[in-house]
């Protein structure tokens, strides 16, 4: 089974407290579904379309697990707590063969 990457950026921070609560939770129902931190902030360059946007990238050992890990209640409540502070653009894609 391939491996899956979640991709988050930051569109827009509107309340930087509630983003770093929301990442202290959201963190933690990362690791607990198996989520691996590979990447986290600013991207070091951007080209073409490339916007300088706080972006998270995370393994997952599969797209089921990713998902998961959205769909779960305590991720949920780390949406809450996040509310309308910030405007995200969430990705989970599958690894190459």
């Amino acid at each position: 089974m391939p491996k899956a990457y979640w991709i988050n950026t930051f569109r827009v921070i509107d309340d930087p407290d509630r983003v770093a609560a929301y990442a202290e939770l959201g963190g933690a129902v990362m690791r607990a579904h198996g989520g691996r931190f590979l990447a986290r902030g600013l991207p070091a360059a951007a080209f073409e379309e490339g916007a300088i946007e706080r972006t998270t990238l995370i393994e997952f050992d599969s797209v089921a697990d990713a998902v998961a890990a959205y769909r779960s209640d305590a991720y949920q409540h780390a949406l809450a707590v996040l509310g309308d502070a910030a405007v995200r653009d969430i990705r989970i894609i599958e690894a190459a063969g």
